[in-house]
């Protein structure tokens, strides 16, 4: 069973293809820019790279191009497109529909419904699905939403004290989202120590960014909330935020409520408070130069990181294994440090040297830790594809 995995974005489609029955992934690749004049499309099978720059007017003519690739006669790794199994999605938010779903009217308007809660991810999601499934009839397409690793989140760490219809009737609950991602460090954590009943601690710090607590492979708690808004302060979203300082910003700015929560979306987090770049390299950078809101926007991010920390180190009652994750996670050794400075007392303890050197996976916690700390790169790609193929296998014995 092949299983091509798409990552959407308004403007782009990235792909990888993955052999289920080997274990392995055959091709990546993907295509920028699309609609422009000209898009950038790169592929990589085995060996071989290519780098083309062709004419996309849409996704659904980005997935032709992207099967030609790997139906290429010379470098390809298919025969023909018949070879894939499914188009499997990393979906964001169905609201009242979580879970691996094969994509229906019903699971798209479900998603619809939820727009104005996730409005940089579901819209090209759903446009993009329907331009495929009009174009592929014949390939099944899957959604395997971020929330469903979430499910088995207790209702005290679940729900917001508000009225209860406003949770059950408007769907306002904590749903969590990165759910590929912490799936993934579970999993592959769990392989590592050859332990299924681990206590542990999944920091997935990228553009996006999220922390969640695990306890023998199964999601607790999880810092993002209703809305991927929410938690810790994203590379340009606003993170954890009071809303009865809405009423506020509205006077002073004179901006509508939709206009507030555009930049809230999109002009806040580490962005709005740097006033210098939403990637922390150049905030780094920034700081080091002396720029005070640079690291002002270092120190709140920190903070943030340690707030849901402690909480979830009081809700596993200690940790087994922290893991860092994503672009930030894994490569930015001096915020890692940052995050677990003065935590001895609660066994955790960093080993400098391994901390700065470490790369892919491996562990950089001090020999006397009791507390492991990995940095650890995620595949959110391969369990989107897992999750996809169970779903296709166990449908097709029904």
């Amino acid at each position: 069973m092949k299983i091509l995995v798409a990552n959407i974005g308004s403007t782009s489609f990235k792909y990888r293809l993955f052999d289920m029955a080997a274990g392995m992934q055959l091709a990546r690749g993907g295509i920028e820019r699309i609609g422009s004049p000209e898009s950038r499309c790169t592929v990589e099978i085995g060996p071989h790279k290519q780098e083309l720059l062709l004419r996309v007017p849409d996704h659904g003519e980005a997935v032709r191009q992207c099967l030609a690739q790997l139906t290429d006669e010379k470098t390809g790794c298919l025969k023909d497109a018949g070879e894939v199994s499914a188009i499997a999605f990393k979906a964001v938010h169905g609201g009242r529909i979580s879970g691996v779903q094969r994509v229906t009217p019903e699971v798209l308007a479900s998603m619809e419904e939820m727009n104005c809660v996730a409005p940089a991810h579901n819209p090209p999601y759903i446009a993009a699905m329907r331009l495929l499934g009009e174009r592929f009839p014949h390939i099944p397409l899957v959604a395997a939403f971020e929330t469903d690793f979430h499910r088995t989140i207790p209702p005290a760490n679940r729900y917001y004290a508000i009225p209860w219809e406003w949770a059950e009737q408007g769907l306002v609950k904590r749903y969590g989202f990165h759910g590929a991602s912490h799936r993934y460090i579970a999993t592959r954590t769990a392989e590592l120590l050859g332990r299924n009943d681990l206590r542990l601690i999944s920091i997935h710090l990228g553009g996006s960014s999220s922390l969640c607590a695990i306890r023998n492979g199964q999601s607790v708690a999880a810092s993002m909330g209703f809305s991927a808004q929410s938690g810790l302060p994203q590379n340009n979203r606003v993170g954890d935020f009071d809303p009865f300082a809405l009423p506020i910003i509205m006077k002073h700015t004179g901006k509508t409520l939709e206009e507030v929560l555009q930049v809230l979306a999109s002009g806040s987090g580490l962005l709005g408070l740097s006033g210098v770049s939403g990637d922390l390299r150049d905030i780094e950078q920034a700081a080091k130069a002396g720029n005070q809101r640079a690291q002002l926007a270092i120190d709140v991010f920190a903070s943030y990181v340690r707030h849901y920390l402690g909480a979830y180190l009081v809700e596993l009652g200690g940790a087994d294994v922290i893991v860092f994750t994503g672009g930030i996670g894994e490569n930015r050794a001096e915020f890692r440090a940052l995050v677990c400075r003065d935590l001895e007392e609660l066994g955790i303890v960093l080993d400098a040297e391994l901390n700065r050197t470490a790369k892919g996976e491996a562990r950089i916690s001090a020999a006397h830790s009791r507390v492991q700390i990995w940095i650890m790169p995620t595949n959110e790609e391969l369990i989107v594809a897992r999750l996809a193929a169970d779903l296709l296998q166990a449908q097709a014995k029904n």
